[in-house]
């Protein structure tokens, strides 16, 4: 009928329903996921549409018609679509959503979408449109378009539709390669077998070429859409053609570029039922996603639904690490390489690298800050692997991770290299330079406010470059050699003194010796306890590095890992209760800056909850631009990461029964991400 592909994307008058036996067709095979596990999203599905999500930050993007006022599209009895965002907790299921984009959300139909792994350029589909109005074809028909975005200090900025697009035909529900360089997507543009297929379209030079039709092995008569390639090289397509149960059905395939080099694969129960199913994603692991379903056992129309079960197999790399001397370029034998993974969230798996520390934000203050620091190599085990005499050590690495490698070999400084296989293909080799040892010395004293020397105290310095223990001499005196380009915070501590701080920064060009001075005061009064800081009533925790994107309140992927590490405070001692306050930067109006720094703090309430903490310990406020941490204050010039740094939450103990006191050194949370 005229208007097939308008229906084909709001996904409720294509009911023409082909319904086939498995295994009709010798190239189409059945998979069996009776190990996976599928649970409706209730938090953020609604009597209407809901559907085709994207992976985005620690949450998903999706496409709703949910708003009950506004404009309607009479074809569909629905309001236009339009964009929103939903966090996950702690196991992944999506809530509280709300609207993605001020810019992006229109008067038109917006959706699905998705994003080059950077996250700073967004494709999306949207109705075709000429000066801010509609464009019909020569039939009259309003047809879809992708459009592509970059990320601005404000909002979604500068939105162009891409090159392939036409007055004439459909393109729509983009789906980018890990590597950025392969779009799929449909359309039903000269060329198609049938209604809709799946096309694909490479980039060179910033430029897309000439979209290629993905083949009769994908492409029917009827209509394939909702494409979605991930890192393993499997597309997950719907399709009503293919051999299925009825409705739009979810299939997968192996396929490099506009090649098919697998069968195709229905994934059969229980991702496909009598109904509309489609709109599959799967994290890199394979073992967690989101699709569509039309299935009667949902809120309304069409529902996201959760799953965990394996469905994709990782694709491996054949690799090597390459160690060798910085200025000489000769390979070092022997080097320690210590391998981590960073998970989906940013964060490193295991807890193994870092430790969390809670440091008086200034002496003698009682705000902490917690800081995140890598242990110490003795600290972290043995190397898992060692270089040969040609400084190599073979390794295979899983595409779409990433990976820390942390060497270390005598004479040379350790180097931390954090490295990426989305994208990779091949052998690849990751080369890892060391810098022959060069440090500067630091004369450390330990002192009363006095100037009396403290003998025999304890100080531990902590930095991303390490941590170890050094003990002063009988005049309060200690050294320690620094590498450049660190920043060391130093804690002092002895029984019957409070614990004192000091921070020294080496400059990376090195230069002379360095000094610091540590002051620890008689332990009395209100002074603090030996050996640590006292978490009272009213104690304020800085969490320096939750921060969130402007006018957005969701938490940033990735930057939610001091909260990780106050859900562990807050269970070891569940008397404490916590006001979360939040923070936004100048810009905009102070009314709308408070209601925002409200909803920021809403944010960090809800992660602390969906990760088991009651509703009922922690209250927010918001602060709006009130107390800026910066000169970044109405009418004053800075710069996107100094503004950013004004955009935090921070943590005030509001009561707590148990005796609390932080000892410098505990054991924290894994994670640390220097490349943030």
């Amino acid at each position: 009928m005229k208007n097939l592909t308008y229906y084909l994307f709001s996904l409720v008058a294509l009911m023409c329903i082909s319904v086939s036996a498995f295994g009709q067709d010798a190239n189409i095979i059945t998979g069996n996921y009776s190990n996976v596990k599928v649970e409706n999203c209730v938090g953020i599905n609604t009597e209407h549409l809901e559907f085709s999500p994207t992976f985005y930050q620690n949450g998903i993007i999706f496409t709703s018609a949910r708003y009950a006022n506004g404009p309607q599209d009479d074809k569909i009895g629905e309001t236009f679509f339009e964009l929103f965002f939903a966090e996950f907790d702690g196991s992944g299921m999506p809530f509280q959503a709300e609207d993605f984009s001020v810019l992006m959300n229109t008067r038109v139909h917006e959706g699905p979408v998705t994003f080059n792994r950077t996250g700073d350029m967004i494709y999306f589909t949207r109705n075709n449109l000429k000066q801010n109005a509609t464009k019909a074809d020569s039939e009259g028909l309003i047809r879809m378009q992708v459009y592509e975005a970059k990320k601005g200090y404000f909002d979604w900025e500068k939105a162009a539709p891409l090159p392939f697009n036409s007055d004439e035909y459909d393109v729509m529900h983009p789906t980018l390669s890990p590597d950025g360089k392969t779009m799929y997507f449909t359309s039903n543009m000269p060329g198609s077998k049938g209604g809709t297929d799946i096309w694909m379209v490479s980039k060179s030079d910033d430029l897309w070429g000439t979209p290629v039709n993905m083949g009769p092995e994908i492409n029917t008569a009827k209509n394939e859409a909702f494409p979605f390639i991930h890192e393993s090289g499997t597309l997950f397509f719907a399709s009503m053609g293919q051999p299925g149960k009825g409705g739009y059905d979810i299939y997968k395939t192996s396929v490099s570029g506009s090649s098919v080099s697998g069968k195709i694969e229905n994934l059969g129960e229980p991702f496909n039922t009598p109904q509309d199913d489609f709109g599959l994603i799967l994290n890199a692991e394979g073992n967690r996603g989101y699709f569509t379903s039309a299935r009667e056992t949902g809120s309304g129309k069409d529902d996201i639904y959760k799953f965990d079960g394996f469905i994709a197999a990782p694709t491996m790399l054949s690799g090597l690490i390459k160690v060798y001397d910085a200025k000489t370029g000769a390979p070092i034998e022997g080097a320690g390489v210590r391998i981590f993974e960073r998970t989906a969230d940013g964060l490193v798996a295991g807890g193994e690298l870092y430790d969390a520390i809670l440091l008086p934000s200034a002496p003698g203050s009682s705000d902490l800050v917690l800081k995140l620091v890598r242990k110490g190599e003795g600290d972290l085990g043995d190397p898992d692997l060692f270089t040969d005499i040609e400084g190599l050590s073979p390794y295979d690495m899983q595409v779409g991770k990433q990976y820390i490698f942390l060497v270390s070999k005598d004479g040379y400084q350790s180097n931390e290299l954090v490295y990426s296989t989305v994208g990779k293909s091949g052998e690849i080799m990751v080369e890892i330079p060391l810098d022959k040892y060069s440090c500067i010395n630091l004369a450390g004293d330990v002192k009363t406010p006095g100037g009396s020397p403290i003998g025999n105290a304890t100080v531990r310095m902590v930095s991303s470059c390490g941590s170890k223990d050094i003990t002063t001499d009988a005049n309060g005196k200690f050294n320690e050699c620094l590498e450049p380009g660190c920043t060391y915070d130093f804690i002092g501590s002895k029984s019957g003194y409070t614990s004192g701080t000091s921070s020294v920064g080496v400059p990376m060009d090195g230069g002379g010796s360095m000094s610091t001075t540590i002051v620890l005061s008689p332990a009395g009064g209100n002074t603090g306890t030996p050996g640590g800081t006292i978490i009272n009533t009213g104690t304020v925790i800085v969490l320096e590095k939750i921060y969130y994107d402007f006018d957005k309140s969701f938490i940033r992927k990735g930057a939610a890992r001091e909260l990780d590490e106050l859900i562990g405070i807050m269970k070891a001692y569940p008397s404490m209760t916590v006001e979360l306050a939040s923070h936004t930067d100048s810009r905009g109006t102070t009314i709308y800056n408070q209601r925002l720094s409200e909803k920021r703090a809403e944010s960090a309430k809800r992660y602390l909850v969906a990760r088991g903490i009651s509703p009922s310990r922690v209250t927010t406020v918001g602060r709006g631009e009130s107390t800026p941490r910066n000169q970044c204050a109405d009418g004053v010039k800075c710069s996107e990461e100094e503004h950013q740094y004004n955009r935090r939450t921070e943590v005030r103990v509001t009561s707590i029964r148990e005796a609390v006191r932080v000892e410098y050194g505990n054991r924290g949370p894994e994670i640390i991400d220097r490349m943030r």
